[in-house]
């Protein structure tokens, strides 16, 4: 990735975010992976400064790296990503009103980032991979 301009300051700016359903539960199969990856972009519509450089989603965790201003605070970007995709899940898919009855939550409270330095290919790569990594299928040095 580039430099990025904005009006008063330059930035390369990048972050491995990691997020989990509540009770790490397997729900992100079946369509709803889809879906949330359509969802994940469209929040891009109203945050055009937010740019996904890698997106991996898991049946129980969902993979991201990505790019955004410094004006953004990491908690308001995974705030708005969990908000946005919590409530365009939940009234699409049935089953998770009920799997999470009473609760209104489908991702859990936390969340893991870390900055993405030198070693960006060695993360995209993961992110990228992980999922054959995870099941035992792949073979390949970092």
């Amino acid at each position: 990735m580039e430099k990025a301009r904005k009006a008063h300051c330059v930035y390369r700016c990048q972050y491995h975010i990691v997020w989990i359903p509540k009770y790490r539960y397997k729900i992100l199969t079946n369509g709803v992976d889809k879906y949330l990856e359509i969802k994940l972009d469209e929040v891009r519509k109203h945050y055009l400064k937010i740019e996904y450089i890698e997106k991996s989603i898991q049946p129980d965790h969902i993979h991201i790296v990505v790019s955004f201003p410094p004006k953004y605070s990491i908690a308001r970007v995974v705030q708005i990503l969990k908000q946005t995709t919590k409530r365009a899940l939940r009234q699409k898919f049935d089953f998770l009103k009920e799997r999470y009855r009473g609760t209104g939550v489908i991702w859990s409270v936390g969340y893991f980032v870390s900055t993405v330095g030198l070693d960006e290919n060695m993360i995209r790569n993961y992110v990228r991979y992980q999922e054959k990594e995870d099941l035992g299928q792949a073979k390949r040095k970092i």
